[in-house]
This record gives C-alpha cells, sequence and structure tokens, in this order.
C-alpha cells in the first residue's frame, strides 16, 4: 500500500508540473505565432501608412493649387484650374479615409487574435488547476490513520501538501498575469472599435464630398460647353450672371428643416447673431447653407425610431412639450445605417446639444429662462429649434465658443470643422473637405453681401 500511495502521489505530482508547463509552453507557442504573424502584420501596416501620407501630401499640394489659384484674376482658366484641383483634392481625400478604415480593421483583427490566444491560454491553466485542486481535496480529506499505516511518511505527506501549494500559487499568479494582459488589449480594441465607428460615420459624410465632385465636373463641363474654351465667351458670360442687389435679397436660401425663406431674411438673422456673438455674418451663411446640403435625410425620421434614446429621446420630449408642439409630427432627420439622426431644423442639433444652449436643465430636462443663451438674444423664449430666426443663433453661439469670432480664416476654418465631426478632427486632412467648402460659400455670400451694401468691386467677387 505504502508503494501504491507513493506512485500515486509522484505521479500525481509529475502530472500537475506538466499541466503547468504546458500552460507556459501554450504561451510560449501563442507568443511565438504572434511574433511570426507580427512582421507581415507591421509590414502590411507600414505599407498603408506609407500609402496614407502620400495621399496627404498630394491633398496638401492640391490645397497649395488652389490657394494660389484663387488669388488670381477671374478667367475661364483660373476657374477650370480651381473646379480640377478641387475635383482631385476630393478623390483623394476619399481615398485616405478608405486607407484609415483598414488600418483600424487590421488593428482590431490583431487585437482579436492577441484575445483569443489569451483565452485559450486561460482556459488550459482553469483545466489544471482544477485538476490539482481535485487531487489537493484528497489529500486533505485521507486520514492520517490511513497515511499512518501506509509507508510514507507524515513529513513526506505535508510537503506534497506544499507542493500543491507551490503549483497553485503559479497558477494564480499566471491567471494575474494573463487577466491583466486581457483587459488591457480588450480595452485597446474598444478603442478602436469606437474609433472605427466613427471613421465609418465621418466617411458617409464624405458621401456629400462624392456628390459635391460630380457637380464640379457637371460645372466644368458645362462651363466648357458655353464657352467652348473661348475667354471672351467666359468673361460675357459672368457678366450676364451677376445679379443685383435686389435679386439677391429675393433670390431663395434654402433650409433644412424649415421653408426656403429669402436671402435677405436669411442676412437680416445672421447680421442680429453677428451683432450678439461677434460672428461674420457671411461665415454663418456659409455653415448653415452646407448643413443644408449635408440635410439629404432632413425630415423624413421619426424621433421614436431614428433618435438616440434616451440621450436625445428625454430632451426631445422635453423641448416639444415645453413649446406646445406634438413630437410626432415634428421633423427630423432619418437614422443613417452608421449612427443616430434626430437633428433639428436649420441648424441641424441633435436634442442633447440644443439643450445645452437652450435652456434646459436637470434630468427632467425642465426649462430655465435664466440659462437660455439662445432666448436671451432672440427674445424667443423658450427657442424653437425649427424657426430660422432662433436656429441661426444657436448656430453662432456654437461656432463662437469655438473661436469662430476672431473672424480668421484660420479661426473660422478652425469652428467648421468642430461643427461638422468635433474639434478632435480639425486637422484631419480627409474630412477638410467641408471647411474648405463652407469658406468657399462664405466668400460666396460675402460677395453678395457686398453687392448689397454698395460694394459692386468686392474683393469677394474676384
Amino acid at each position: 500500500m505504502g508503494n501504491t500511495w507513493a506512485r500515486w502521489v509522484g505521479a500525481f505530482l509529475v502530472s500537475a508540473v506538466l499541466l503547468l508547463a504546458g500552460g507556459v509552453a501554450g504561451h510560449q507557442t501563442i507568443a511565438h505565432a504572434q511574433s511570426t504573424g507580427s512582421g507581415t502584420v507591421d509590414a502590411y501596416r507600414a505599407q498603408l501608412q506609407s500609402q496614407l501620407d502620400a495621399l496627404e501630401s498630394q491633398i496638401a499640394q492640391q490645397q497649395k493649387i488652389l490657394d494660389v489659384t484663387k488669388t488670381q484674376d477671374v478667367s475661364l482658366q483660373r476657374d477650370i484650374k480651381i473646379l480640377d484641383a478641387q475635383i482631385k483634392q476630393a478623390q483623394l481625400s476619399i481615398k485616405a479615409r478608405t486607407l484609415v478604415i483598414q488600418q483600424l480593421t487590421s488593428s482590431i483583427k490583431d487585437k482579436e487574435s492577441t484575445i483569443f490566444g489569451l483565452n485559450t491560454q486561460l482556459t488550459s491553466e482553469q483545466e489544471s488547476l482544477a485538476a490539482i485542486l481535485r487531487e489537493k481535496n484528497q489529500l486533505d480529506t485521507t486520514s492520517l490513520v490511513i497515511v499512518a499505516l501506509s509507508a510514507q511518511s507524515l513529513s513526506e505527506f505535508f510537503s506534497d501538501l506544499d507542493t500543491f501549494d507551490q503549483i497553485n500559487a503559479k497558477l494564480q499568479k499566471s491567471f494575474t498575469k494573463i487577466g491583466t494582459t486581457k483587459q488591457a488589449t480588450q480595452a485597446q480594441k474598444d478603442d478602436l472599435e469606437a474609433e472605427l465607428e466613427e471613421e465609418t460615420q465621418l466617411r458617409q459624410v464624405q458621401q456629400l464630398q462624392a456628390q459635391q465632385i460630380q457637380s464640379q465636373q457637371t460645372q466644368k463641363q458645362k462651363i466648357l460647353a458655353e464657352t467652348k474654351g473661348q475667354e471672351k465667351a467666359y468673361q460675357a458670360i459672368i457678366a450676364q450672371n451677376q445679379k443685383s442687389a435686389a435679386q439677391i435679397r429675393t433670390a431663395l436660401f434654402q433650409l433644412t428643416g424649415s421653408a426656403a425663406i429669402p436671402f435677405g431674411r436669411a442676412l437680416d438673422y445672421a447680421n442680429e447673431a453677428a451683432k450678439q456673438t461677434g460672428i461674420r455674418p457671411a461665415f454663418l451663411l456659409g455653415i448653415i447653407a452646407e448643413e443644408s446640403n449635408l440635410g439629404e435625410n432632413v425630415g423624413t425620421g421619426t424621433w421614436t425610431v431614428d433618435m438616440k434614446a434616451p440621450r436625445d429621446t428625454l430632451p426631445f420630449k422635453a423641448i416639444t412639450a415645453s413649446l406646445g408642439l406634438n413630437p410626432d409630427t415634428m421633423p427630423v432627420s432619418k437614422k443613417p445605417w452608421y449612427g443616430w439622426g434626430g437633428a433639428m431644423g436649420p441648424a441641424q442639433f441633435i436634442p442633447s446639444t440644443w439643450v445645452l444652449f437652450a435652456g434646459y436643465v436637470g434630468s427632467d430636462f425642465h426649462y430655465d429662462q435664466s440659462k437660455d443663451r439662445i432666448g436671451k438674444r432672440t427674445g424667443n423664449t423658450p427657442p424653437n429649434p425649427w424657426n430660422p430666426e432662433d436656429a441661426f443663433m444657436a448656430s453662432a453661439l456654437y461656432l463662437t465658443d469655438y473661436g469662430a469670432d476672431k473672424q480668421t480664416s484660420a479661426a473660422e476654418f478652425r469652428a467648421a470643422m468642430c461643427y461638422l465631426a468635433g474639434c478632435g478632427n480639425v486637422n484631419n486632412a480627409s474630412l477638410k473637405f467641408y471647411g474648405n467648402a463652407v469658406a468657399s460659400l462664405a466668400t460666396k455670400y460675402q460677395c453678395q453681401i457686398d453687392i448689397i451694401n454698395g460694394k459692386s468691386n468686392s474683393a469677394a467677387c474676384n
């Protein structure tokens, strides 16, 4: 019996050590596999980064061409060159966004592989621990009488228990290390997935850019068809298309989520916002117009379906209730496949952002007039996000919070980018088309404002 007991303990200890060693070996195998694959992954990422750097360099080059060309006198050659640069820049931006998404996807797959390997190792070592605990339990419940009758001494018996405890301690230490690594890797994966979601959403915004490319190509073809490449004919078309101050005032200014209004009234709202905040009216008009271009889904959504709950649904109910409006009949943007809808009116504020400017406070979003930044300036209390006057003021407040009141091109560009995609994307090369589009529209509206004000030779019109 003594020999049998000794063999049983010895065999178990050997198997326990092998189980533990197997876990370590498994870890080494995983690490080797990951290191072997990482070379290929790193090479792929380096290739993507190289391509992205090249694209961003080309985008910057097109911007230089645009900046220089716009300073030249109006001519057919100049305007065709501007259109060509804008089209090329837009096409490069879309390619750059695609590469960024490929990079993120590759990184996420790498993290998933690491987590899978750690899970496999953890499962193996958990099985090892379970086996040790089962056998240790048999030792714990073994009668000292049996031990005494066997050939094994009590000192050997307790020594075996100590060996089990040592192995158990090593496994527990390994569990802690694996768990920590797994947790950190999962956090990195979650961050990457959040970034990927944002990039994917922003990529959809670039569908507007694709539409702009088509529009610019059509415009270029129309110019060439009408002028047959002749400068004299082009200058005649420009002169013919110059509108009078009266025509500019009465032309409709398109809005999202509200009926179009005469440009003269839109300018009145922009001028009042300028008095209250210091923003440049032409820039504010450019923002509102660009949001109208983006708002193809505006007014086609349903708040119960397209808004994120409870982030936006709760404040939306509070906003409509305070205005005496039926939430089921108010136009909001439809949810695209890549995110949430629910934006309201010309300024395209989501409810959770509108309440920050309109005086809604507390967990129940009750209206507090003393906290209302919009109504304080328009006199509309509470303000209405579908009312163009309130919407213009809300946009002006938001933009000046990010420095647009400085009225420099750099400050306005930064504020526009913050308005589109958050200030973290101000320097995102593949999204600069939005800031550039707003700047172009602002120049157009500055020209029209100058004509209304009797400045027929405005620099903005050249």
